[in-house]
């Protein structure tokens, strides 16, 4: 079933500037997928339209299977949750209890429904620690931590994260990243990730939309996407690196490279291959898997 379907989008912008163009996007649910564009491509205005912040001038877009006009606020925020790639977007209570108690305290829930949710929504982001800590004395990892699980409270069947990672040092980008997989693959929730952000895409989304200026240029697969070089500088993107790196030497150096590999796992396989097997240090092969 889809969790949401956008069919025949298009936004326009008070002073003219035409956002998104006949945009068609659709999620399955507890689908990971990723929208990849550059700045200006239209993935924020496509996020704003899914949460509600803003409205469709043409097209349709459907929660579930409701279409999402037909929507109240307070229902829409129970099926979509948004993390803003700003927690000071996001976070505006003196404590971490209190800001990720907001929201379902808003629904007039009972008080000890309110706090089991704050347990386990601070539980899910690994974040329980933090519970009493004044929000301007957190770190911008844990803020960010923070932000996730204040949408977590509401109970969301689709997440929707902005540059989650932005900011974020190479620990806590890996750190985010393997949180976000764990709430898909093990919780089961819908993840629908905007990003221009592309090495770590391979290993967590299951499918990818590229959009530039308004239009989704291609949609499919990590392995489908990332062999059109052609498509990724016309998007204004890049390849992963370790895709890069072996672009450049099937390319310029004629190493007969199978594809492109996307990550570093399948880089070393193709690699350990083209290796005569008098060089290869022993042990080597069993490490091959």
């Amino acid at each position: 079933m889809k969790a949401i379907e956008v069919t025949g989008v298009h936004f326009t912008y008070d002073d003219g500037t035409e956002a998104l163009s006949g945009v068609d996007f659709h999620v399955s649910e507890g689908e990971f997928v990723a929208v990849l564009g550059s700045n200006g491509s239209g993935k924020t205005t496509l996020i704003g339209l899914l949460v509600g912040l803003l409205r469709a001038k043409t097209g349709t877009i459907r929660i579930g299977e409701r279409e999402i006009g037909s929507l109240s606020s307070e229902a829409l925020y129970q099926r979509v949750g948004l993390v803003f790639q700003n927690p000071n977007d996001q976070l505006f209570a003196a404590t971490v209890e209190e800001d990720v108690a907001f929201g379902p305290r808003n629904l007039n829930l009972p008080e000890d429904e309110v706090q089991a949710r704050v347990t386990e929504a601070l539980t899910a982001v690994a974040a329980l620690s933090l519970r009493g800590r004044a929000i301007h004395h957190l770190s911008f990892g844990e803020q960010k931590r923070v932000s996730l699980a204040g949408v977590m409270a509401m109970r969301p069947s689709v997440l929707i994260l902005d540059e989650p990672t932005a900011g974020l040092d190479p620990a806590g980008e890996a750190q985010m990243m393997q949180l976000l997989k764990k709430l898909n693959r093990e919780e089961g929730m819908t993840v629908i990730l905007a990003t221009h952000s592309v090495d770590m895409l391979p290993l967590f989304a299951n499918r990818i939309y590229v959009l530039d200026r308004g239009r989704v240029l291609q949609e499919g697969p990590s392995e489908e996407i990332f062999c059109h070089q052609e498509m990724i500088d016309r998007a204004k993107l890049r390849l992963p690196y370790v895709s890069r790196l072996m672009y450049e030497m099937k390319r310029h150096d004629g190493v007969p490279i199978d594809g492109l590999p996307l990550t570093i796992g399948e880089a070393r396989a193709q690699l350990l291959e083209l290796i005569p097997k008098g060089l290869i240090i022993p042990g080597m092969e069993e490490q091959k898997t």
